[in-house]
């Protein structure tokens, strides 16, 4: 009988991310058959694995996976110790959802939330270099200097850090990264001097917000996670009016 990695095993449950199921199982919070679990342990669908007491089902639920318009003011965290609104209030209440990621209390815009820990591996990790785009509104309008000082990258206390593609906009710009350190846009646009008023984030990977409404979500089939995960096989008339749309309702 083959094994796997409990962490992978909980995130595959759709208990939360890999990352997640790690802290969980540090905190001893899991146990298999009876006796706290460590780190890195190799489990067995024989084995009676529990999350604060609670079975883990080895025959996990179907993944699913929304796409939410997240509105500014609500906090990503699983849990905030201020009491302040959690995205997942914006939800239905699903076993094992969690977000995929980052965007924090004062940005809005696209947020994935999944039961599927894979995926959320495979959206967050650096390795995997998923898009992130942003629109960004900033004090003063930056000129054609400053959108090249960001496609040439500019140093933040954690490294270096640059922009795929930069494009002018009303008050502001369209920015696309690689990478989602934290706060990042934030950060690079400080570092050229121009501090953002108000950042929305609009695609990940080859999905896009579209026409969603703030607050609004749906839940994503196939081809959706098709297009989230391989925008190269995206025909390219259907990513121009994608943007096109972008541009006309945010630009």
């Amino acid at each position: 009988m083959s094994g796997e990695r409990l962490q992978k095993r909980l995130a595959r449950a759709g208990v939360a991310s890999r990352r997640a199921a790690e802290a969980m199982i540090e905190a001893g919070r899991v146990t298999v058959n009876g006796v706290t679990a460590r780190l890195g342990q190799t489990v067995t669908d024989a084995d009676d694995i529990r999350l604060d007491g609670q079975l883990i089902e080895t025959d996990a639920a179907p993944k699913r996976t929304f796409a939410l318009y997240k509105p500014r003011g609500y906090v990503t965290t699983a849990a905030d110790e201020y009491g302040r609104r959690n995205v997942l209030d914006a939800m239905p209440a699903i076993p094992g959802l969690h977000p995929v990621g980052r965007l924090d209390r004062d940005s809005e815009g696209l947020l994935l939330l999944t039961t599927d820990g894979d995926l959320t591996l495979t959206l967050t990790h650096p390795r995997y270099g998923h898009e992130k785009a942003y629109r960004a509104w900033t004090e003063g309008e930056p000129d054609d200097a400053t959108l090249q000082a960001l496609l040439d990258g500019v140093d933040l206390e954690d490294g270096p850090a640059k922009a795929l593609s930069v494009s002018p906009a009303r008050d502001g710009l369209f920015i696309v990264l690689a990478e989602g350190r934290k706060r990042q846009v934030r950060r690079m646009l400080d570092a050229v001097g121009h501090p953002v008023t108000r950042l929305m984030r609009y695609r990940v990977g080859g999905l896009w917000l579209a026409d969603m409404d703030v607050g609004e979500y749906r839940e994503l089939d196939d081809r959706d996670l098709r297009d989230l995960l391989h925008p190269e096989q995206t025909p390219p008339q259907v990513w121009q009016r994608q943007w096109e749309r972008i541009q006309r309702r945010w630009g």
